[in-house]
């Protein structure tokens, strides 16, 4: 079982932005040692807990810290940008980090209408992420229209982060896929992966590749790594009451505020979406998943507002897969 991690710079309580950028390249580092397979960043725009909006400068930073851990994005908003340019902002990672670099891509379009507005998305453009791919795809393989720059040594692996449809469009373009969220939570997941892998269309001696993304935190044992689960839980908890994701705040702090009733529902909510607890727990939890969804991958999105908790919990957790 490969294992890799998804660091989404997310800010804490009482400290800059910089800081989170500071510790995603320093968390890298520590995953490279423990010796994980990609340590992959994300693309969130004005959004207040996530201070990443830019993954290939982000990853220029943490290529550059780091040697063996292949480093990617999780993922770039193809929907955002123009396929060339994307090329060649990771053409250009590739060229600087020599087979290391995979590209990651998602169709989200942003996060509120505003920031919609900011990126000067057009929603009535229709739905091009198939067609997008397909340019892109040409781009780094040097069959485009144009021959995006630096020129290519080697092909920069494509995956996709899949809703539904997405699941169907990695099988005919022939492209690993990662699923997590709703459509990992979902009890036709194995159905819908067992169809990816039936329907898919290798191109260039491609196969199948099922990566699962969810939050995973390891501790000495079940309650402690709950506290840990606790400040992602009550973030995504505050997002839906508030429309605002913010900054991680210490366990203790939210564990002293008064809760609303349906604010504690979403929390508990979301401590049971994660794989959170002590070893065999988290064992148990991830072995189960890989045997509903058979995945090639397990890719850990997991945050708290404790750093040096965090890094425990990825030393944790690559010995226990180990």
């Amino acid at each position: 079982m490969r294992l890799s991690l998804l660091d989404r710079s997310r800010t804490r309580a009482g400290t800059v932005d910089a800081t989170a950028l500071e510790l995603t390249v320093a968390r890298a580092v520590h995953a490279e040692r423990a010796g994980y397979e990609r340590f992959w960043v994300a693309e969130h725009h004005a959004v207040p807990g996530i201070a990443s909006g830019t993954p290939a400068v982000l990853l220029a930073a943490v290529g550059a810290r780091t040697s063996t851990i292949r480093i990617g994005s999780g993922g770039v908003m193809l929907p955002l940008h123009q396929p060339l340019v994307v090329a060649e902002q990771f053409l250009v990672l590739e060229a600087l980090h020599p087979g290391r670099v995979d590209l990651g891509l998602g169709r989200s379009s942003g996060f509120t209408p505003p920031v919609r507005h900011a990126l000067r998305r057009d929603l009535d453009a229709g739905d091009l992420f198939e067609s997008d791919l397909r340019e892109l795809r040409g781009y780094l393989e040097g069959t485009g229209e144009v021959t995006a720059r630096p020129a290519a040594r080697r092909t920069v692996p494509m995956h996709v982060l899949a809703t539904g449809r997405g699941v169907e469009i990695a099988a005919r373009l022939g492209l690993p896929v990662v699923v997590g969220g709703p459509v990992l939570d979902s009890e036709d997941v194995g159905e819908l992966l067992a169809g990816y892998r039936r329907t898919f269309r290798p191109h260039r001696g491609s196969e199948p590749w099922v990566t699962v993304s969810l939050d995973v935190l390891v501790a000495d044992d079940d309650a402690a790594a709950r506290e840990l689960a606790l400040p992602e839980a009550w973030a995504m908890a505050q997002s839906r009451q508030t429309g605002e994701f913010p900054p991680l705040e210490p366990a203790k702090v939210i564990r002293d505020r008064t809760w609303p009733a349906q604010v504690g529902r979403r929390v508990e909510a979301a401590l049971e979406r994660a794989a959170a607890g002590g070893p065999e727990t988290v064992r148990r939890r991830l072995e189960r998943l890989v045997d509903r969804t058979r995945a090639d991958e397990v890719l850990s999105s997991a945050s708290t507002h404790d750093h040096e908790a965090l890094l425990a919990s990825d030393r944790l957790l690559r010995d226990l897969v180990a």
